[in-house]
């Protein structure tokens, strides 16, 4: 495998401070964030950048991870030397740096090892540095992957949610945390839930997709509702009261000569992501029946006194 230059992977020196790191860190993990940068290998480059602090923030690791040398170079092949042991056989807790889900390469995994590996609720913990540990790799378990239907409310406000999974060795249910504004196609991590093996498990990425609802329809961070309005409120102008997809209510103004089909924007009230989506109203003139004498007596009235033919443009 290719060696990690981890220096190299946040741009600095060898020689960094600990606040150059962690500032490094930073401004890369903002620029990289699969949800807010556009560029193709952002989630590939966030993960990268996470490995680097992972090990470097922290003394003793970063200690262990010197004890290779400055001669590896970035494109090497990559094999620790024999009966290598980061300081001494000492066991190290690797946790991902927002709290819950780790991802990391094989490189990582040579030198630290991933026997025995929890990763998310307590970490990441490995004692296993024998004399074995250039000779002898166990292989991770693979990663494996499934969808889950969550509710529009799910991603509106979190929810914890369970879910029963059926497998070769029986069946289990586990408890899924749903972030706040997580959008459809995102994925949820749940480590050491995947393959088993001697290495460990791998994970289970749960792809999110949302449940029809009555009201809305999601796309990406936006949500779309249809508005009925009257033909009087959308030729003369109204104030109508909507729910909002928080539970709350709002007034919104329609205006007059509105015809079907045009498209209101309420900035913001959409999927709480980040940044947030907004709500969109696209209007729809109900018309009343004609079901009463009057109702008709009406309608045959504005036949005769309005000049309009929605076909004129033909």
């Amino acid at each position: 495998m290719e060696y990690k230059d981890y220096y190299k992977t946040l741009g600095v020196e060898r020689s960094a401070t600990a606040d150059e790191i962690r500032a490094a860190y930073r401004k890369l993990a903002r620029k990289y964030h699969p949800d807010v940068s556009k560029e193709k290998d952002a989630e590939e480059r966030f993960k990268e950048v996470g490995e680097a602090y992972e090990v470097l923030k922290d003394t003793e690791k970063r200690e262990a991870y010197d004890q290779l040398g400055s001669n590896w170079k970035q494109g090497q092949e990559f094999r620790p030397p024999p009966g290598w042991s980061p300081s001494g056989g000492a066991g190290f807790e690797f946790r991902s740096g927002q709290g819950g889900q780790a991802d990391f390469s094989d490189f990582f995994s040579s030198i630290f090892g991933n026997m025995g590996g929890n990763f998310g609720g307590g970490g990441f913990n490995q004692q296993g540095f024998g004399q074995n540990a250039g000779t002898r790799q166990n292989t991770r378990g693979q990663d494996q992957q499934t969808k889950i239907q969550i509710d529009l409310e799910d991603s509106l406000q979190g929810a914890k949610r369970s879910i029963s999974l059926r497998s070769a060795s029986g069946d289990r249910t586990l408890t899924v945390n749903i972030p706040k504004g997580i959008k459809s196609g995102q994925k949820i991590r749940l480590n050491g839930q995947g393959q088993n093996s001697l290495g460990g498990a791998g994970d289970l990425l749960l792809e999110v997709e949302f449940n029809p609802h009555r009201l809305y329809k999601v796309e990406g961070s936006d949500l779309t509702m249809n508005l009925p309005v009257t033909p009087w409120e959308a030729a003369l102008g109204a104030t109508v009261k909507i729910p909002l997809p928080d539970g709350s209510h709002a007034d919104v103004k329609i205006p007059a000569n509105s015809r079907s089909g045009r498209k209101m924007r309420l900035k913001e009230r959409g999927l709480p992501s980040k940044p947030a989506g907004d709500l969109y109203l696209i209007l729809e003139i109900a018309l009343p029946t004609a079901d009463t004498p009057r109702a008709k007596e009406l309608y045959e009235q504005m036949a005769k006194e309005l000049a309009f033919n929605p076909r004129a443009h033909w």
